[in-house]
Parts: structure tokens; C-alpha cells; sequence
């Protein structure tokens, strides 16, 4: 059978990094697989990523240890790639404007290295040695070496990019309209606009719309989109040389609520721009260009970096983390349903767990035994009713 004619073994819906990264892992492990997607690659949250590749915001546990092996999958896919995805190992620094906020991260980083995180305490007074334009009077702070940054929508369109030379296929402008489902409630392809493609298995990589995807399998996923906002500058010398975050940042992660937080997130890119974030809040599929938390960033961002309130910006940008109420993702075999399995729920981790989830499920997929335990990311780990599933269509990038 021709490349044209061939069905697929493993569809994946999305076309975001997670999905490339599924389809990279299942060509390579020799599947025949097609990616469909309702827009563009990395349309979706990808596209409104800043590339964040972190060990340094989790606590020990389940998201941690993915992140540790990612981090290893990352670096042997940026040999690969090289400098097309703009892979920077240039590690995170965490800060603390007061002794409490410095004690604090001083026990948040004992607990991580019992797993293997490598962080170095910094005093106040030694800042800015690695960040000379930080502002003075800082407590002190914690540098993660293994921290590192990727241009999120490069790095998914390099993933997908050899998934094709591998013999993958996609389909771009395509939304799926159902699942096909056996006679034996199996999961056997899904219905486009434009095709049908039967197939073996489904990998729900469709981000904040996962669990609409979930839906159309008669299964339930209470995935919700957290909105977020990047400030970007305009070109600069590379006055920013980690990823620079204050401690509460990593609060702001781990928290639940649906109020808006901010917490001051500053990085440098290769091309110049540096990029500035971080905000959080449930607010549905609401696109409104938010002034309040715009100036909130900015401001927080020049207090981190005084150098940075006389800096132009030249654009702002927003997305949608893609949120499980545990923050945990949802990675490999829906046991409710055979045939389906789910890459998605990483809300802002994604890119960094990207790989790691694309190789995770390559190895159920082909029969391997995957090489963590993927049990506590089971996507039947929440009850049947009590979160709600906010509107979208059932497929994004």
C-alpha cells in the first residue's frame, strides 16, 4: 500500500508540542500515525508559550519526576535539532525579597534534592553575579541548573517535521467532529470535516479542549483553560541570562483558585525580546485583552528589574493552559475505554513534559512497558461529576 493509501495505526489529535512530540515517539517506534489538528501547528496554547522547560517550580512527587526524565529528553532532542528550536540550558533563578521567603525556598529546595534537583543557594549580596541587572536589597535567591527554555512553537514544528520524514501525515484545518467507535466500545479513529480515519488507537493531545475529545468517547475529563499573559519587549542586549522568577511564582503554580495572580516571571530569548509573565486565572475561554494584569506584569517585572521600566514593549499575547483540578496531566491508556489515550492536562508544563509523554506512549502503544509508572496520571482518577468542562471545540494545537 502507497504512503497515501496506508492506514494509520495511531491518530493524534493536536498538533501543539505534545501532540508532535506523540507523533515523533510512535513514527520513530515505526507506527503509521496521523495528526489532525482544527488550525495550524502550535495554534493553540503552544503558540502562546514561553518555552518554559522547569524542575525548579515542582515539588516532589509524580510532575517532578517526569520533569527530571524530560529534562534528559529534551537535551537529547536539542543534539538533534540543534539551534532550530532555540534550546537554552541556561537554568532558572528563584528570589526572595525578605529572609522568610529565602527560608521558605531553602526547604522547598532540601525536599527537591532527595529526587535529584540540583540547586545552589545564592546570598542576597551575590545576585548579581549571575543577574548584574537585578534590583539591590533582595534577600537572596536559589539557581536550578537544569532549568532550561525552548522556543515552543519551533520545537513543535521540528517534532512533527521528523515524524513526517518518519511517515507521518497531517492534517491541519481539519476539527474532529466524532470518534469512531467498534461494536466493542473501542475506540477505532475519529471523523474530520473533510475524512474518516480508522485506526487502532486515538491520542487526545487537543489541550484545553481535552476533555471534549474525552466527551465524544462517552468519558469524562474535567479539563479547564487557565488564562494566561506575556508581555514581550522590544529587542535588548542580553540583560536577563536565566529564566528569573520571584518565590511566590511558585505558589501561583501549585494553587487552585480561579482569581487572578500574578507573580513576576522574567526571561531573555536568543532574538533579543525578553518575555515577561506570569499570570493565572479561570475566566472559561474569555479572549478580553485584560490592562489590569498587563500592567500588573510590568510593573512587577521592573521591581525584579529596574532596567526594564524604560524598555518599549512591543506586544502582549495570551492562551490557555490547558488545567486538572490535581495539576496533574493526564498521560496513556483511558482504562474506561480501549483504544483512546490521553496527552493532555499539563496546564503550564506542557512543553517541558512534552517528550517525556510522547514516549511514554509510544511504549504502551507498542506494547513496552512504559519507563515510569503512569499511574497516578490515569485519566479515570477523578469522580464522575463535580468539575465542570467549559466549551470548545474538541481539538487544538
Amino acid at each position: 500500500m502507497s504512503h497515501s493509501q496506508r492506514l494509520p495505526d495511531v491518530v493524534v489529535v493536536g498538533a501543539g508540542v505534545v501532540g508532535a512530540a506523540c507523533a515523533y515517539y510512535a513514527a520513530r517506534a515505526g507506527l503509521a500515525v496521523d495528526v489532525v489538528d482544527r488550525g495550524p501547528v502550535a495554534g493553540g496554547t503552544t503558540g502562546a508559550g514561553e518555552g518554559n522547560l522547569l524542575v525548579s517550580d515542582k515539588e516532589p512527587g509524580p510532575e517532578l519526576d517526569l520533569a527530571l526524565f524530560s529534562g534528559g529528553l529534551w537535551r537529547e532532542l536539542a543534539d538533534e535539532f540543534g539551534a532550530a528550536v532555540e534550546y537554552e540550558a541556561k537554568g532558572g533563578l528563584v528570589v526572595a525579597g525578605t529572609p522568610e521567603r529565602q527560608e521558605a525556598l531553602r526547604a522547598f529546595a532540601a525536599e527537591q534534592a532527595g529526587v535529584g534537583v540540583l540547586a545552589e543557594e545564592i546570598p542576597g549580596e551575590r545576585l548579581n553575579e549571575l543577574e548584574p541587572h537585578l534590583a539591590p536589597g533582595l534577600a537572596g535567591g536559589f539557581h536550578y541548573p537544569q532549568d532550561a527554555q525552548v522556543q515552543p512553537a519551533l520545537a513543535a514544528a521540528h517534532l512533527l517535521r521528523e515524524a513526517r520524514r518518519a511517515g507521518a501525515r497531517l492534517h491541519a484545518g481539519e476539527a474532529v467532529r466524532a470518534l469512531r467507535i467498534g461494536a466493542d466500545g473501542a475506540v477505532r479513529g475519529v471523523e474530520t470535516e473533510r475524512r474518516r480515519l480508522d485506526a487502532a488507537a486515538v491520542i487526545n493531545a487537543a489541550g484545553t479542549w481535552g476533555g471534549e475529545l474525552a466527551a465524544l468517547a462517552g468519558v469524562r475529563l474535567p479539563v479547564l483553560p487557565r488564562r494566561g499573559f506575556v508581555l514581550v519587549t522590544e529587542p535588548l542586549p542580553r540583560i536577563v541570562r536565566h529564566k528569573v522568577y520571584a518565590a511566590d511564582y511558585v505558589a501561583d503554580v501549585a494553587s487552585g483558585s480561579a482569581a487572578l495572580q500574578t507573580s513576576a516571571v522574567v526571561e531573555g530569548t536568543p532574538g533579543g525580546p525578553v518575555l515577561i509573565g506570569a499570570s493565572r486565572e479561570r475566566v472559561g475561554f474569555d479572549r478580553t485583552l485584560s490592562v489590569e494584569v498587563l500592567h500588573r506584569l510590568a510593573a512587577q517585572a521592573a521591581g525584579l528589574f529596574p532596567v526594564l521600566a524604560g524598555v518599549n514593549v512591543m506586544r502582549a499575547y495570551r492562551g490557555f493552559r490547558p488545567y486538572l483540578p490535581d495539576h496533574l496531566p493526564a498521560i496513556g491508556a483511558d482504562p474506561r475505554v480501549p483504544g483512546l489515550y490521553h496527552a493532555c492536562g499539563h496546564e503550564g508544563a506542557g512543553i517541558g513534559l512534552a517528550p517525556a509523554t510522547g514516549l511514554l506512549i509510544a511504549q504502551q502503544l507498542t506494547g513496552k512497558e512504559p519507563e515510569r509508572d503512569l499511574t497516578p496520571f490515569r485519566a479515570d482518577r477523578f469522580p464522575a461529576e463535580g468539575f465542570p468542562v467549559e466549551g470548545g471545540d474538541a481539538d487544538g494545537g
